[in-house]
């Protein structure tokens, strides 16, 4: 018998080994009765006040249990582009826009398939997945330092000087995961132009677009997507609410599209159609004038009052003004690790700084008293409570 096996050893991104710790110490999954979701990335999938109600069905009919579309259902497609087109302004069709398996399978297929000469520039402070996609996809990439020293924002330049490739894609979240810092107006602007032509390209990942007041989107700056290298990946997962159903895009040139498609025809086999079709129930236009609205306003409330309730903790906050999360750093001495243990016996739980850090340093990170507080999955009523048990424990540590 052989020992070395025949997988790649392949690790879970770093917040599922925080959701493994949580389940042995508390004895259940994180998200059920009992439990505190603060290390969670999913927004409320209930009715937000003043916000479209949720479809509770969709009518199945025989055509759709054959084979979908390897780039999407033309249909879902084409009203992904009207989204777009009507609420920023953009200029692009059905075939600049295909159909993925949430957002996560879209940037995948993308690091995968860049050519070999071009040099991935990531921040140092991102997206947990985005080094476990870089390493899956055997990327060459450079980390940008992003952090104290510049507040959690480089520079254009910080990300297009750096590293020996004549060739570079940027790959950011915007807002961003972990900060929620964003980039809108001249300073998106100025992003998109610098970085999406030419030798350049931007692989910018906008899932928390509706929690930033008002919306935001690369789509807006751009004239003409086939003329640029630009790559805009959206989900269903979080504005519209419905991460169970699996349903990302990408927006990119024409000829771009094609080649995912290519992939996607033997390596996805397309995306449930089921999926699609409750998903263009999402994007009814009566459903999505009353979220453009009611997403940032219900989110922009929590993340208000959810700053003054650490703050009084004395965690010091480095948030933006966009997503679900504040980005905290605790007081004194005290890592994420230390407070996520002791947070885990009430049932609750934090994301570590240190799986936001894309060089991997472990206990020599500088993140290593930061954690991510996410307020996403958070009804109203939990406040006070929520801001009680981190009282507590910090008063214990």
């Amino acid at each position: 018998m052989h020992d070395q096996g025949f997988l790649r050893k392949t690790p879970p991104m770093g917040i599922y080994e925080t959701l493994y710790a949580f389940q042995s110490s508390f004895g259940k999954y994180m998200g059920g009765d009992g439990t505190h979701p603060w290390s969670q990335g999913y927004p409320l999938t209930t009715q937000l006040p003043n916000g479209p109600k949720m479809p509770v069905s969709v009518e199945i009919g025989h055509d759709d249990l054959k084979y979908p579309k390897a780039w999407g259902q033309p249909s879902l497609r084409k009203t992904i582009a009207s989204y777009y087109n009507h609420y920023y302004g953009a200029n692009i069709d059905f075939e600049n826009v295909m159909i993925f398996a949430g957002g996560r399978p879209g940037l995948v297929a993308i690091l995968t398939l860049l050519q070999q000469d071009i040099e991935v520039q990531i921040a140092s402070t991102e997206y947990t997945p985005y080094y476990d996609m870089l390493r899956f996809a055997k990327s060459k990439y450079s980390v940008v330092e992003s952090g104290l020293s510049n507040q959690f924002y480089p520079t254009i330049s910080d990300y297009l000087e750096q590293g020996e490739a004549s060739r570079k894609l940027v790959l950011l979240s915007n807002p961003c995961n972990p900060s929620g810092i964003t980039r809108t107006d001249d300073a998106l602007n100025d992003l998109v132009q610098q970085a999406s032509y030419g030798k350049n390209g931007l692989l910018i990942d906008e899932a928390y677009e509706l929690f930033h007041s008002p919306p935001v989107s690369a789509a807006r700056f751009i004239d003409n997507i086939d003329d640029s290298n630009l790559f805009i990946a959206g989900a269903a997962t979080k504005g519209l609410q419905s991460p169970g159903i699996r349903i990302g895009w990408v927006i990119a040139s024409k000829s771009n599209i094609e080649i995912l498609g290519n992939f996607s025809s033997f390596g996805m086999g397309g995306v449930s159609r089921p999926s699609q079709i409750y998903a263009e129930k999402l994007f009814s236009r009566d459903r999505t004038d009353l979220a453009v609205r009611a997403v940032p306003d219900y989110y922009d409330n929590q993340r208000e009052r959810y700053a003054k309730g650490l703050e009084s903790l004395n965690i010091e906050l480095f948030s933006g003004d966009g997503g679900f999360y504040h980005w905290c750093r605790l007081p004194g001495t005290l890592n994420a690790q230390q407070f996520n243990e002791a947070l885990f016996k009430h049932g609750a739980a934090i994301l570590k700084g240190t799986d936001c850090d894309m060089r991997r340093m472990g206990d020599e990170s500088t993140l290593n008293q930061f954690f991510r507080f996410s307020f996403g999955p958070l009804e109203k009523d939990s406040f006070e409570s929520d801001i009680k048990i981190m009282e507590n424990v910090l008063s214990n540590l």
